[in-house]
């Protein structure tokens, strides 16, 4: 009699585990990896679950384009190309992401990281400089269009550059200040 309630038990396991969809399957996969790679306290990263990572979002959207996750996965992967150096693949899935999906509410965003990415880790300002431009064109009111605005005049330049005329700027204001609250 025990013998045939834990073979019923298995079966009704069983039965359960197969009606998971490949769907869920694959989302419990990237959740279960997205919890082992973010959850990591030693600083150290492991490239090889990264990657794998990575492609489980891209996996996802290729076979499931119209899921609701699948911008946001698109989203995560290529983020986190971004932040390992794998720029064209960066590039790649932000272009992905606006041609697929281009009223995501992070659309935006993907521009602008772009631009980020030929300007930042390509030293490519030319490019940077055109999709920044397209940014300001497209996005004209958004969070992030005085820092496209900021990234063009800066283009190019180190950081020292930087510092050095925006401390020019500084001074010239307040000699302007100065020559304005003291009449002679």
């Amino acid at each position: 009699m025990k013998k045939l309630n834990l073979l019923t038990l298995f079966f009704i396991v069983l039965v359960v585990i197969s009606c998971i969809s490949p769907r869920e399957k694959l989302g419990n996969k990237i959740i279960d990896l997205e919890t082992a790679v973010y959850s990591d306290t030693t600083g150290i990263i492991d490239k090889s679950k990264v990657a794998e990572l990575i492609s489980l979002y891209v996996d996802f959207a290729d076979k499931y384009p119209g899921d609701v996750k699948t911008p946001g996965y698109l989203y995560s992967a290529a983020n986190v190309s971004m932040n390992l150096m794998d720029s064209q693949k960066a590039i790649n899935l932000f272009d992905r992401l606006m041609t697929e999906y281009p009223d995501y509410e992070k659309a935006s965003e993907c521009l602008f990281m772009k631009g980020f990415i030929y300007d930042n880790n390509l030293q490519d300002y030319e490019m940077a400089k055109k999709i920044y431009l397209e940014f300001l064109e497209k996005y004209p009111d958004d969070e992030f269009a005085d820092d496209a605005q900021a990234s063009i005049d800066n283009l190019g330049k180190s950081l020292e550059e930087i510092i050095q005329e925006f401390e020019m700027k500084n001074l010239a204001e307040e000699q302007d200040t100065l020559a304005v609250s003291d009449p002679i």
